[in-house]
């Protein structure tokens, strides 16, 4: 793969090519919603899983099928109940017809792996994922299975408090990269999308970029030089939001009882990266951090009860770390 590419520079040039034709062409199926396909190819790019979240009915699940589609890999959906197994996700042993066990591959064995309304499972099928997305790979029968390559859980969750949900653990939300949220169309999309689903047209979606590429730009980001006060801002973006520390602001201290931990530096550093790179840039600079910081540390600090009272949003106190 590197053989079809003289330099770095040329190479970040073909991945910025890239995002542009996967966006175009999800584009002719998804209306709108182009900062949230921003940030899923993004997530994707930097070898990571990201988190959905929405209210039903706002394609959800279509998003994420058609990016499949566009991207040429194996493509998985579970849906979460609360009576789903974790054998039901990750396979199972069974006796073959020779009476020696044999290991039955489940549908967690996928580039892409949509879990459908995550929250509607119970804790122990949850942590079924825990493993799957840390470590690539699954322990059955004290054998270690590896998953195929590249492989993302984009993972799908309602927001209202609904009967029969289980909120995801933080330790489960610290593995996604990204955290985004999904918002209803504007009035003049809306009549496009209705338009569109009312009518008998087709869309024939070109596959636009290979396995064997996804794993190539995900070396090249990781090679991306990064300029020392770009990290350290990261860092002191991430170290912010950890209440009663050196670096915490008041509004940190006052409304927030938990922050979030060193994976998230990770994530910004590396999500800032490829947002420099999807963009033409060769180098992020702080303005690509704060554009990717939002999906990140959402999900990782967590509010107080004075914050709710307050009607303070974790939106609104990530912005004043900036």
């Amino acid at each position: 793969m590197q053989a079809n590419y003289k330099t770095d520079v040329e190479a970040v040039d073909a991945l910025a090519k890239a995002y542009k034709d996967l966006s175009a062409e999800i584009g002719k199926v998804i209306v709108g919603q182009e900062e949230v396909v921003k940030a899923v190819i993004i997530s994707m790019f930097s070898n990571g899983h990201s988190l959905l979240v929405g209210v039903p009915g706002l394609a959800k699940t279509l998003l994420v099928s058609t990016i499949s589609e566009v991207l040429d890999l194996g493509f998985k959906r579970i849906q979460f109940t609360p009576d789903l197994m974790p054998s039901d996700i990750v396979g199972s042993e069974i006796l073959g017809e020779d009476r020696k066990f044999k290991f039955n591959h489940g549908p967690i064995f996928s580039n892409i792996v949509l879990a459908d309304e995550i929250n509607r499972t119970p804790p122990k099928t949850q942590a079924a994922l825990l493993e799957a997305m840390q470590e690539r790979s699954v322990t059955s029968g004290g054998e270690r299975h590896m998953l195929p390559k590249p492989f993302f859980v984009l993972a799908t969750q309602n927001p209202i408090e609904q009967e029969g949900t289980y909120p995801l653990p933080e330790a489960q939300l610290d593995r996604f990269m990204f955290n985004i949220p999904l918002d209803y169309p504007s009035y003049e999309e809306e009549i496009q999308v209705v338009k569109a689903t009312t009518s008998n047209a087709t869309h024939d979606l070109k596959n636009i970029v290979t396995a064997e590429q996804i794993l190539f730009f995900q070396q090249l980001i990781r090679k991306i030089p990064i300029a020392d006060n770009t990290l350290e801002y990261a860092v002191s973006l991430a170290t912010k939001t950890r209440p009663n520390t050196a670096k915490a602001t008041q509004m940190v201290n006052d409304y927030i009882s938990w922050g979030a931990g060193p994976r998230a530096s990770q994530y910004l550093v590396l999500g800032a990266k490829c947002h420099a790179a999807v963009h033409g840039k060769y180098a992020p600079d702080i303005e690509d951090v704060q554009a990717i910081a939002k999906y990140v540390l959402r999900h990782r600090i967590v509010r107080n009860y004075k914050a709710e009272a307050e009607g303070i949003t974790e939106e609104k106190v990530i912005e004043s770390l900036f």
